[in-house]
């Protein structure tokens, strides 16, 4: 950026002056950055990004050159530029492409701005600047903002592509802008007006519907999507995508899961790490992945002290990831990784998570009507909305990544930190199949413990309940008491003994103390371990990988070795 934005501009301007050539160079509004709307040529420019500041410099750059050598000099300040063989990502390629399809593609916020200006448009300030330079007699380098001056939303633009692609659907649009985008851009042209005897004759309609009939064409609407698919190549070779894997007992699994994981990763055509978590499994887990390091530069591998649980592993893994979006997978297969497929092409439409739903699963059918009920009141419990059927299989941006490594919390939940931190999360239907290998290490014991931990960790609302039950029940008592008095008063042999009153109440009152003390004592144990503060793992050692190798070992607190 900078070798083309300066240095070369520097280069060709010398060039120019030594052989007596005028010059007209294509600047940008974004010279004017946070100043953007309607600015004038001479009022203050605020870049705030790399390509604007660099593009500024050349502008000062070509003014420094004009005032040594004389060189005849108009810096055109372009706007939002669009026609034929645009940048085919840029917005009005992809209305085009859309547009034939019937559809509209997502747009920016609807009330967001842009003056868009058509090529022809352009092209013809540029011959009108070259013949004002030519007849100039001072040679002072001088700025023209090329752009119509009229502003239009992206509820005109949405509304326009409709009416010229005949797209009955409403169209959609994001939240927020990009993190260097600005909200209304367009030009104040006057200068060009009184100068360059220049305006821009093309409506923003009028141009789209040029544009989409040129490329009506079949071979320029074949090379446009040709073009697309190229940068959605390149796109995804600059991404880089991490899967952790949590490993217990998986040792026959592993070499599979890393051969299929390496084929969708190949097939998506992005960069990629693969990170297994050994989580002390009593296997050969550990030869298995030494074996699999040493021939793929790919694969890191983490070794835990103990047995930490999978959410530990989980968290352990994604400590050392370094992509731009990462995938949790257990270790068993039961969780396909060719779906991460489709979650990576959600993400590259916006989505911040993507999760798998078990719509199926290969298990007996009482598992699956107890899976079925635990969701059901795990969602009625949470505090904040849970996806019904999924767990930690799921594709999330760094984001929201580094996110979740700030809980400070050490009994964790994935799922429900995962839902808790919010954004744009959707679902992906799949079925999950029984365990490749081996017998799962999940009991009935292991699966209600699984099951309170997801309820504690989303929700206040058993002591809730709690209290609830215990008003109501004070309630009744007292209500029973009045009716015992009155039925001894009214009716004494129909009145019902005592001892069995007594018994009754001290049944229902001492189950449901019990029940109180130990929903209580379950909220007081997972206090006692967040104030003990220990470490949620402590790694043996973090070896493979091209950035990793001899890397020590570090816990997840302070990132010293243990």
């Amino acid at each position: 950026m900078i070798d083309i934005n300066v240095t070369l501009v520097e280069i060709v301007a010398r060039w120019c002056a030594a052989n007596s050539a005028v010059l007209v160079h294509a600047g940008s509004s974004s010279e004017y950055g946070t100043n953007c709307a309607g600015p004038a040529e001479d009022d203050i420019c605020r870049p705030n990004s790399s390509y604007s500041a660099t593009k500024l410099a050349g502008t000062h750059l070509l003014q420094q050159v004009s005032r040594e050598t004389g060189l005849a000099t108009a810096i055109l300040r372009f706007y939002s530029i669009y026609g034929p063989l645009e940048e085919p990502t840029r917005l009005v390629p992809t209305l085009i492409r859309e547009g034939l399809h019937a559809r509209i593609p997502q747009l920016s916020p609807r009330n967001v701005s842009r003056d868009f200006t058509y090529v022809v448009d352009a092209l013809e300030a540029i011959w009108m600047a070259a013949s004002y330079l030519s007849s100039k007699t001072n040679n002072d380098a001088e700025i023209f903002n090329i752009g119509t001056g009229r502003a239009v939303s992206m509820a005109d633009v949405a509304g326009i592509a409709s009416e010229s692609f005949g797209v009955r659907a409403q169209p959609s649009y994001k939240e927020n802008l990009r993190s260097w985008d600005l909200e209304h851009w367009f030009a104040n042209p006057n200068r060009s007006h009184g100068l360059l005897g220049w305006t821009a004759r093309t409506q923003f309609r009028e141009g789209l519907q040029r544009t989409a009939d040129w490329y009506k064409d079949p071979e320029r609407l074949e090379l446009l999507e040709a073009r697309q698919s190229t940068k959605n190549v390149l796109q995804a070779e600059s991404i880089k995508l991490s899967a952790v894997i949590a490993c217990y007992r998986d040792a026959q699994a592993i070499p599979i899961m890393h051969s299929r994981l390496v084929s969708v990763f190949n097939t998506i055509g992005c960069d990629y790490e693969i990170v297994f978590v050994n989580d002390a499994s009593p296997d050969d887990t550990a030869s298995v992945l030494d074996e699999i390091c040493q021939r793929d530069d790919r694969v890191i591998a983490v070794t835990h002290t103990r047995n930490f649980g999978s959410q530990a592993a989980f968290m352990s893994g994604l400590e050392v990831s370094t992509g731009s979006a990462c995938v949790l997978l257990d270790g068993d297969l039961q969780d396909p990784p060719e779906l991460i497929e489709q979650f990576f092409h959600k993400w590259r439409e916006g989505c911040d998570v993507v999760y798998g739903v078990r719509t199926s699963r290969e298990t007996s059918l009482p598992m699956r009507v107890a899976y079925k009920i635990f969701y059901k009141v795990f969602s009625a419990l949470s505090a904040f909305p849970v996806p019904r059927d999924a767990g930690d299989f799921s594709l999330m941006s760094r984001r929201v990544v580094d996110e979740l490594l700030k809980f400070p919390e050490r009994d964790l939940f994935l799922r429900t930190n995962r839902a808790y931190i919010g954004g744009k999360q959707v679902g992906i239907n799949y079925h999950r199949p029984e365990r490749a290998f081996g017998q799962s290490t999940n009991s009935p014991i292991k699966n209600i413990q699984w099951a309170l931990k997801g309820v504690l960790s989303s929700s206040r609302k058993p002591l809730s309940i709690l209290s609830a039950a215990g008003v109501s029940l004070a309630g009744l008592s007292t209500l029973g008491l009045l009716l015992q008095v009155v039925v001894r008063l009214v009716a004494p042999s129909a009145a019902p003994p005592g001892v069995v009153t007594l018994i009754l109440l001290i049944g229902v009152f001492g189950s449901v103390n019990l029940l109180a003390i130990s929903i209580v004592g379950e909220y007081v144990g997972r206090i006692l371990d967040e104030v003990r503060d220990r470490p949620r793992y402590i790694r043996q050692s973090v070896y493979g990988g091209r950035a990793h190798n001899d890397r020590p070992a570090t816990n997840h607190k302070d990132g010293q070795a243990p």
